[in-house]
């Protein structure tokens, strides 16, 4: 288990419940829209918005959060997360917000405390980048976009 320390902003509404898991299951933490200042952001087909959610996290040294959507935002409205995942670093510890887009028929309306996305928390594994000569042969090689099969 890992904890991370979350802080409302000055402003939001403590009523709109912390991220969280809906079932025993869940891989994803649920957010929330905290529009205690407005009541309800109304997206235009096409439009995009930076969603708040009141909080700021701390998250722990060797971990991050990736924001993803709500599949069934996606499925039924066609909501959509144009950076997703979208990763929040272990040492960020500004306001958390969530780049919600309309890609449906129709406008969409977020209201206060609903559930836009969901957060992973993920351990993070730091690379060292080595230049070489030539790289080792595979299977696969260069092959690339549909190269393994139809799509």
């Amino acid at each position: 288990m890992v904890t991370i320390r979350v802080l409302r902003e000055p402003g939001a509404d403590e009523a709109v419940p912390l991220p969280g898991y809906a079932t025993a299951g869940a891989a994803g933490a649920d957010l929330r829209a905290n529009l205690a200042d407005r009541g309800v952001l109304e997206l235009a087909r096409g439009a995009r918005v930076l969603v708040p959610t009141g909080l700021r996290l701390e998250i722990p040294d060797g971990y991050e959060v990736q924001i993803r959507p709500r599949s069934g935002l996606a499925l039924k409205h066609g909501i959509v997360l144009p950076n997703a995942p979208g990763t929040i670093d272990w040492d960020y510890r500004g306001p958390l917000g969530v780049i919600v887009m309309n890609m449906g028929d129709g406008p969409f309306v977020v209201a206060h405390g609903d559930r836009i996305a969901q957060m992973v928390v993920a351990p993070v594994v730091r690379a060292v980048f080595e230049p070489v000569g030539a790289l080792s042969e595979s299977a696969r090689g260069a092959g690339g976009f549909g190269s393994t099969g139809v799509g």
